[in-house]
């Protein structure tokens, strides 16, 4: 067939050419999930993403510089090389399945412009638990600020868990993570609700204690700094009670890992330090 190129290896069952326009320019291979990118070229998703995660900047095609990094989806070519695949089932080529989209920006910036409403933010926990590539759109500076200013803005202890439960999974960035130890208020408020107690119920001290526990993991996971202000602003206790109180196994676990993860920011004579009692598995 002219103007087309030998199928993948893996592919190629019966000596069968896919055209060249279905194959991703930088893999070479049949393109999954086409996507176009400024300059208006096509590429794997996968394929792009990498290029671009390894400090490339421009276009591969073009060389030209990519004025930004957004990926549309190609709905069009998709179907016509999910057509071809179903076309030529008989000589061994699967069709490749519709991809799932990452979650709208759009939708994000909706969902976090209502502000402190537990629904959105269930919502956004949802998407954020869904998949990596929604955890990808919704990690941008103006959405982790403003889950922190929900999550530390006395809106409730609902709101607050919630809100640090899907920050827990976005992650934060190192701005973030500095605005919530510099201030012994935010702190102290992870420590309350580590200890769930102002919950009125069972389920909401589990859940607010599961939830500030992820939170409190995502501020200093990355810095020794923050681990020491952590430490100094009294976290540790409120996790000993975690470990030794009524808490669900879950955050039992997180808690655990806390505790290891501040264990080099103790102070050296602290005689708990040098104690492993606690961080047995339970």
């Amino acid at each position: 067939m002219p103007g087309s190129v030998p199928l993948a290896l893996g592919l190629d069952t019966a000596g069968l050419q896919v055209p060249w326009y279905f194959r991703c320019p930088i893999s070479l291979e049949l393109m999954r999930d086409p996507v176009t990118v400024a300059t208006g070229q096509t590429y794997d998703r996968s394929s792009i993403e990498s290029w671009v995660a390894t400090g490339n900047t421009t276009c591969p095609v073009t060389r030209a510089p990519l004025a930004d990094f957004t990926l549309i989806p190609n709905h069009t070519l998709r179907r016509l090389i999910q057509e071809w695949c179903v076309a030529h089932r008989s000589l061994g080529v699967e069709r490749i399945p519709t991809p799932k989209q990452p979650a709208d920006p759009e939708l994000i910036r909706s969902l976090i412009s209502q502000g402190p409403v537990v629904t959105a933010l269930r919502r956004l926990r949802a998407l954020a638990r869904e998949s990596d590539k929604n955890r990808v759109v919704m990690a941008t500076a103006e959405t982790r600020s403003a889950l922190v200013e929900m999550a530390f803005g006395g809106n409730g202890e609902v709101v607050e868990a919630e809100a640090m439960a899907v920050l827990a999974m976005v992650g934060m960035g190192e701005a973030e993570a500095v605005e919530i130890v510099g201030r012994k208020e935010r702190v102290a408020r992870l420590g309350e609700l580590l200890g769930g107690a102002a919950a009125a119920t069972v389920e909401a001290r589990v859940n607010a204690g599961a939830h500030a526990a992820g939170a409190l993991v995502a501020v200093v996971g990355g810095s020794e700094a923050l681990q020491v202000e952590a430490v100094r602003a009294g976290a540790m206790s409120q996790l000993l009670l975690m470990v030794q109180g009524g808490c669900s196994e879950r955050a039992k676990r997180k808690a655990q890992h806390l505790l290891k993860l501040l264990r080099s920011a103790w102070p050296a004579a602290d005689s708990i330090a040098n104690s492993d009692d606690f961080l047995q598995p339970y």
